[in-house]
Parts: C-alpha cells; sequence; structure tokens
C-alpha cells in the first residue's frame, strides 16, 4: 500500500510488463513452479479509496492533506498484475501545497520466485523518482537487478517475500490463529533491495455484513498492521521505529479496506469507496 521514502513507498501496487534484463546463463528462470498455497482463495479487483488526513505530530508541519488511490489487480493464470495509482496534496502550517504522485506496477509470479516492478513518482508535475528492474528468489536467497534509477544487482536475503506472497502468507497465518510474521520484504519501491517487515494480525473474524459492499459480507477477514524498517539500520533503541506502517482490514479473497498509513509525522486515513470484482479468464 516516504515523503522521505516512507510517504513514497505507500504512494507507490503492482504488474505492467517491463522488458526483463537478459539473465545470465548461470541464473536463467526455473520454469514456474506450483502457486503459493492459498493463492486460489484470490480474487482480481478494482478498489479506489479517498484518503484524509487522520492525525497530525507534535513536530510535524503539515495542517491539511487529501488523495485518492486507486488499486488493481489483475489474474494472468501464472501471475498476479497489480497497478496502484496514488495522488496526495498536503498542506503545511504556512499555506504551501505540494501534490505528490505516484505509479507502480509489477507483475509476480504465482509461485512466489520472480516480479518484475517500476515506480514513478512525480512531486509538483516533475518527475522525482524511478525504479524499475526485474528480481529472483530461490532457496538461497535472491538477488534484484535494476534498470532505474541506474543499472545494478543487489542481493536478496533468505526468506524474502514479495508483496503478494506477503499478503497470502498473512492471511494463512491469520486463519490459522498466528498474530506475527517477520520477514524481508521485497516490493520494487526501494532502489535499496528489501526491507525487514513485522505484521502484527488480530483475530480471524468471522463474516460480518458490510452494506456499501454486500460482496464482501460473506467473506471472514482479519485486521493487520505492517511495519516496514530499513535492514541498514540498527534494530535497537530509537533506530528500531519504523520507517513506515500500514494498518489494514484484510477479507480472505485479498481485498483490503479501512486503510490507515502512518508517515510518522502524519497519518492518513484511505477510506474504499468504490470495489468492483473482476471474474479470471483463466
Amino acid at each position: 500500500m516516504r515523503l522521505r521514502r516512507s510517504l513514497l513507498l505507500a504512494l507507490a501496487g503492482a504488474g505492467l510488463a517491463l522488458a526483463p534484463l537478459a539473465p545470465r546463463a548461470a541464473d536463467a528462470p526455473a520454469p514456474p513452479g506450483p502457486a503459493v498455497p492459498g493463492s486460489e482463495r484470490m480474487v482480481a479487483h478494482r478498489a479506489g479509496y479517498r484518503l484524509s488526513l487522520a492525525q497530525v505530530r507534535a513536530n510535524s508541519n503539515v495542517a491539511t492533506a487529501r488523495g485518492a488511490m486507486l488499486y488493481e489487480v489483475g489474474d494472468a493464470c501464472e501471475g498476479w498484475t497489480t497497478r496502484q495509482r496514488f495522488t496526495l496534496t498536503l498542506n503545511d502550517r504556512d499555506g504551501q501545497e505540494v501534490e505528490t504522485t505516484s505509479d507502480y506496477s509489477t507483475y509476480e509470479t504465482k509461485d512466489g520466485r520472480s516480479i518484475r516492478f517500476s515506480l514513478t513518482q512525480t512531486s509538483q508535475g516533475a518527475v522525482s523518482q524511478r525504479i524499475a528492474g526485474t528480481a529472483t528468489l530461490g532457496p538461497n536467497g535472491g538477488f534484484v537487478r535494476y534498470t532505474d534509477p541506474e543499472p545494478k544487482e543487489e542481493r536478496l536475503p533468505i526468506g524474502t517475500l514479495l508483496p503478494t506472497a506477503h499478503t497470502i502468507r498473512a492471511l494463512a497465518e491469520a486463519r490459522a490463529g498466528q498474530r506475527m510474521i517477520s520477514v524481508p520484504l521485497f516490493d520494487g519501491t526501494s532502489a535499496d533491495g528489501a526491507q525487514d517487515s513485522t505484521t502484527a494480525i488480530s483475530a480471524w473474524l468471522p463474516p460480518q455484513t458490510i452494506e456499501r459492499f454486500p460482496a464482501l459480507s460473506a467473506l471472514s477477514s482479519a485486521r493487520m498492521r505492517v511495519a516496514f524498517f530499513d535492514r541498514n539500520s540498527a534494530r535497537g533503541g530509537s533506530a528500531s521505529a519504523p520507517d513506515y506502517e500500514v494498518g489494514l482490514r484484510y477479507f480472505e479473497n485479498g481485498v483490503a479496506d479501512e486503510l490507515k498509513m502512518d508517515f510518522g509525522e502524519f497519518v492518513v486515513n484511505g477510506q474504499m469507496m468504490e470495489l468492483a470484482l473482476v471474474p479470471s479468464n483463466c
């Protein structure tokens, strides 16, 4: 779902086709493996969210915040495509207005082993950052090859999860009664490789009436809070504060509502206003 990096990450979802870097003979991709268990529960969908300011902390100069986010998930049979377009307009206490936008897309194979990603961010209409490349995972970790902002390769630690695989894992743990997941996570929103992540999970909730979105009323759900940490920072003392946190309710089909995005200096609510489930052609 950093204005420093935390806002840019949140302004960043996933999957349009990028031209992948040519693989070296030694690490040519293996044929697709079986889908991550739980993939069959996920649904393609389009969701629109209204963003509003929820909280401003004492050290912040933010006076107002408003925006919108469109999140799309597509079922490409052997993979998931996602795209997230995000606009956030901030006003400071002196009346200065700054508009930041993000267009983030990925294609992630259903076996959870590879991803193509692209992120473009603008501020006041000018491009402020581009990140693009491919990543592949295996039993011993993996690697990411960037084409933007510059060609380079980074190693990914053992146990790294890609974003859709992480969502599926979190839902499976919620159904099983688990309350915490701590794993490295790579989503393509940073030029520095994987981040550490910690997901706190509430109790698995039975179906409840969702008047605005009746298609969700028959589904169980769980509330989660995901915190992202810089792997290059110490994890003790004051350095243990996350770069960014997002709280949300996930339904068992992968649809999320009631977002709360914590950027440190301020917190933004995301209310789902539109939802369309997209039938699969696979």
